[in-house]
This record gives C-alpha cells, structure tokens and sequence, in this order.
C-alpha cells in the first residue's frame, strides 16, 4: 500500500477502553453477517473471536446456537480463558473456546481470530497441501501458512487446541487438515478478511487444479506481491467496502 493511501485511511484510534470495545464488538458483529451472506456458516459450526482491549485473558465469540446471520453487537458473549462466560446470556461453543484460547494465549499479538467449515476450505484441507502461489490474491499467504496435519474429531480438549496454536506459529493462517481454515489478525477486520479471501484462493486452486496444471508465481514476484497484498494493513483495508456494505444493508448489526 502506498504512503499516500495509508494517510487517508487509518485504523480508528479510540479514547477509552469502552469505546475501543464497542467498535471491535460492531466489527465481530459485521463479519459474522458477512460470513453468513457468503455461506461460510453450517449448523452451529463456526467462530470468531476478538481479544478483549482492557482485560487481554479474555475474547468475544458468538453465542452458542445463534445463526450468524442474527447476530447483533449485543449478541456477543465475553469469555475468559478458564472457558466461564463472565459477560452475555447465551454458552459458549467448546470448540470455539478449545481452539481459540489457545491461539490468543499462544500469540499476543494476535486481536482476532477466524474459523468456520466453508465449502472450499474444508475441501482443500482434505488435500492436506498448502496453497500455492497460483493468483495475486493467493500470494497474501505466500509463506505466510502453515498446515495442522492431523485430525482426531470435534476439537474439544485445550490440548488439541495447544497443538493448533503450535501449528498455525507465527502465521496469519493455518489449513487444518480435514476441518478448514484458520486466519488471524491485529484487527478483527483483518482476521475476516483473511478468512474470505482464503477461502477463495482455495475455490480457485481447485478449478484451476480441475481444469490442468496452474502455472505457479515465481519466487520473487510472489514475495513482492505479498508485501503489497499480505501485509497487516492490507487486511484491515480491504475489509472496509464489505463493513460499509453491511451496515448500510443491516443497520441493525450494530445494536
């Protein structure tokens, strides 16, 4: 991104812990309709969660139960890292706190997290491959993910949850075998769009695998492209046309 482009659209900066989290709890708020509108969601399945910005041993997720596409700021459950929800009406999902507090504890830097079972994720974790080089858009992971090669069921146990944290190490993203896709960020912004434009770099390996052989980036180009495409403010601003779009289309998100 250019320095230009940087001066006219900065992350918010906030002036109190409350007003940091109300906007991170709107954003939550906003990606889980967004993954709804693009059919990320299956059942009860799926999670994303935001490390809360006063008390950082606890993260927002999404009531458990609660379609994404229902889900309002108010929704939001607060859950701390013993598994007890200290804050909202609802249970959280085992899964999402087996998995996700394992990855907050394992990586501090990390605001955000992000996994659900969507179609082509979950399809090209079967193939237990990283993703290649294939797309411009693909190079946002150009040695920038890893690969859990394992699978044992229904992540339930922090143990399991451990060895994510361990897998996905200093990466923006992590394919678990045979189960999907796992992408972070330093905002929930970036942590969602990480997640949606990974899933399609994962459609469009598997067309372009169906069809023949894909001619892969080389090297150097996909390293350059990366620092344009894969960098942490990228994230974060290319998630700001689908914010815009979905709180003018569902308002009541925010609530």
């Amino acid at each position: 991104m250019s320095t230009k482009l940087k001066a006219s659209y900065n992350p918010p900066v906030f002036s109190s812990f409350e007003e940091q989290r109300r906007h991170l709890k709107q954003k939550l708020a906003a990606s889980f309709r967004l993954f709804s509108r693009f059919g990320f969601d299956e059942g009860v399945a799926g999670h994303i969660t935001a490390r809360d910005p006063e008390l950082k041993d606890h993260f927002w997720v999404n009531p458990f139960g609660v379609h994404f596409s229902q889900i309002s700021a108010s929704d939001l459950i607060l859950c701390n890292h013993d598994g007890m929800v200290v804050e909202g009406k609802y249970p959280v999902n085992r899964a999402a706190f087996a998995i996700h507090s394992q990855v907050h504890a394992a990586r501090p830097d990390v605001i955000a997290a992000a996994h659900s079972h969507s179609v082509y994720g979950k399809s090209w974790s079967a193939l237990g491959r990283l993703l290649d080089p294939i797309t411009q858009d693909a190079c946002a992971f150009y040695q920038d993910h890893s690969l859990y090669d394992d699978f044992t069921g229904v992540v339930l146990e922090i143990e399991e949850g451990k060895r994510i944290g361990k897998a996905l190490g200093n990466n923006k993203a992590c394919i678990l075998r045979n189960h999907g896709l796992l992408t972070v960020g330093k905002s929930v912004d970036e942590a969602a769009w990480w997640f949606i434009t990974m899933e399609r770099s994962c459609q469009a390996q598997l067309l372009a695998e169906a069809a023949g052989k894909p001619v892969l980036i080389d090297a150097e180009n996909a390293r350059a492209t990366y620092e344009t495409v894969g960098v942490s403010y990228a994230g974060w601003f290319q998630f700001q046309p689908l914010w815009n779009r979905i709180v003018n289309e569902q308002p009541d998100l925010l609530d």
